[in-house]
């Protein structure tokens, strides 16, 4: 399995759980090369298989370095892309060009080249073995963002769109295709965000009253990828609370 974005927060939960599920990982990150390594050393404690490589998903030629990287570990047969990026909160009318430029670069260029390299591995009729894919969305799609980034919540409402095109292009070439689309989750990207306490101050309009786990974003994704969702393409499974 290739998990990009798997130094951290859902990506890092989503290789433990693969791991734990029998699944061989390699992860890839950005710049946090010993969180990448602190996953990987807690993979292997545990008796699963992993390794990591930096990759930009923004890069084609780091893309293709990642998917050599997995294949060095044996045949690829799932990718959670999962690597994206979020700015600093602000409205439409503040965003800077380089600002949108470099989200829809990772978030929607970076998920499709990810995604076109799993279908030419994975397809049937490129005379691979069949395969899952499952996309990182997040509700901002459906709910947009607004006050606080809109250009992300676009983002991800391209990444939705993705999964429902891809999964029917697939469907007959024994790859399935989901999305799993996580709310208001304790992970560290809203400190990154410059809002540190932004899961507090959305506790008012939390259904449930808290914020999710990363790790219960990751029992959804592994249980897509698996056998038990066999007849699941084309879904889009929010994991948000209610909200």
């Amino acid at each position: 399995m290739l998990v990009t974005g798997g130094s951290r927060g859902i990506g890092a939960a989503v290789a433990r759980a693969a791991a734990i599920a029998g699944w061989g990982v390699c992860l890839t990150y950005t710049d946090d090369a010993a969180a990448a390594a602190t996953v990987v050393g807690e993979i292997e404690a545990a008796g699963g298989v992993a390794t990591t490589v930096r990759v930009d998903v923004a890069v084609e030629a780091d893309v293709l370095g990642a998917f050599a990287a997995a294949e060095a570990m044996g045949p690829v047969t799932a990718l959670v892309a999962n690597a994206g990026i979020a700015a600093s909160k602000a409205r439409v009318d503040e965003l800077t060009v380089q600002r949108v430029e470099r989200i829809l670069a990772v978030n929607v260029l970076g998920t499709i080249i990810c995604c076109r390299e799993a279908v030419r591995r994975f397809s049937t009729r490129h005379g691979g073995r069949g395969g899952s894919i499952v996309l990182i969305s997040s509700a901002a799609s459906r709910l947009g963002g607004s006050n606080e980034y809109v250009d992300y919540a676009a983002s991800k409402g391209a990444v939705d769109t993705l999964g429902l095109g891809l999964a029917k292009e697939v469907a007959t070439e024994g790859v399935r295709v989901n999305v799993v689309r996580p709310g208001v989750i304790d992970t560290e990207i809203h400190a990154r965000g410059g809002q540190p306490d932004r899961i507090e101050q959305m506790l008012p309009v939390l259904p449930m009253g808290r914020a999710g786990t990363a790790g219960e974003v990751a029992d959804a994704v592994v249980w897509l990828l698996g056998d038990e969702a066999s007849y699941c393409t084309g879904s889009i499974l929010d994991v948000a609370g209610g909200r």
